[in-house]
């Protein structure tokens, strides 16, 4: 199975490295673009067969390397 799993920063956190997208966006013409928010996605192949198996260990994962819980929200999506 694969799991994928999207790390963002909580609203109201922070974000320079976003801030700095935007303005390079603005700067090369992308007009319009509002507020961006820089994130990052984690792909784990896990020996695992079962859906909910797999989704409790990465979410484990997150909770305890993955993702900083204080600033940050993850999502995990499992694939077959």
């Amino acid at each position: 199975m694969k799991a994928i799993v999207h790390v963002t920063l909580k609203p109201g956190v922070l974000d320079p490295q976003g801030k700095a997208i935007g303005h390079a966006l603005d700067t090369l013409g992308f007009s319009g673009v509002g507020e961006v928010r820089q994130g990052k996605v984690i792909e784990i192949d896990l020996d695992e067969t079962d859906a909910a198996k797999a989704q409790a260990t990465v979410k484990s994962m997150c909770e305890k390397l993955l993702a900083n819980t204080v600033i940050e929200n993850y999502a995990i999506r499992v694939e077959a």
